[in-house]
């Protein structure tokens, strides 16, 4: 569903410099943005677009979380992120032509967005160099977790995939609570096997295994806490 308008919410997080592409703005210059953004709502489930969809907008989360992905050869869904708050999706489109997306994005919970059409950016652009380089940061930073993401699918050692897995979301969305690091995580049980490219019971089990040596426990399937990151990581290796 859209808006004809940002709502307040979205313009809010802007001026709080909650969005790390527009950080170095004047309020002025937030002003310009905020008058040219829509609203936007998805629904847990819901596609924002799919693989082989031409996009022609930037899409900035404002509340909720989304999922990327992709098809792979034998039909599976690999997870290659998740997006939260403040973060972007559908960039590379913008600062070049228009070109079908190779992935998926699928809100993971109800989900709020503000949009930029590609010719309103375009003329934000222009006029601010600034955001080509945060961009351009982003999308650099993105190339990276892409490429750690395949050398670690191409770990035949699924315990060092799931390892992987939890310090990525031990650095994205855990917090230390009483010297431990609490995950909220972003997916649940099977949406974490597809991120890891390994069947669902094989995560379970591996899981298990780790909390059976105090390395991380459980709690449900919404929380896992890191009761100890140095045997995490040794784990991978």
């Amino acid at each position: 569903m859209n808006c004809d308008c940002c709502c307040e919410k979205c313009a809010s997080r802007l001026y709080a410099q909650e969005v790390p592409i527009f950080e170095s703005l004047s309020e002025e210059e937030l002003d310009r943005i905020i008058s040219v953004r829509k609203h936007m709502v998805l629904k847990k489930g819901e596609s924002l677009f799919l693989e082989g969809d031409k996009v022609s907008k930037l899409f900035i989360i404002s509340e909720g979380m989304i999922k990327i992905s992709k098809s792979t050869a034998t039909g599976k869904e690999q997870i290659i992120n998740i997006l939260t708050v403040g973060d972007f999706l559908g960039e590379s489109n913008i600062l070049g032509d228009t070109k079908e997306s190779n992935v998926s994005a699928v809100a993971v919970k109800n989900t709020e967005l503000c949009t930029i059409s590609r010719e309103d950016l375009k003329n934000i652009l222009y006029s601010n160099p600034s955001i080509c380089l945060k961009l351009l940061s982003e999308m650099n930073k993105r190339l990276i977790e892409v490429e750690n993401l395949s050398k670690n699918l191409s770990n035949n050692n699924p315990e060092a995939r799931i390892c992987c897995m939890l310090l990525e979301f031990s650095e994205k969305y855990g917090k230390v609570v009483n010297g431990k690091i609490e995950i909220d995580l972003p997916l649940n049980r099977e949406g974490m096997a597809n991120y890891c490219g390994i069947a669902r019971e094989t995560l379970s089990r591996k899981l298990t295994l780790l909390e059976n040596e105090n390395i991380i426990k459980a709690v449900g399937t919404k929380k896992i806490i890191i009761n100890n990151l140095s045997l995490l990581e040794e784990s991978i290796f």
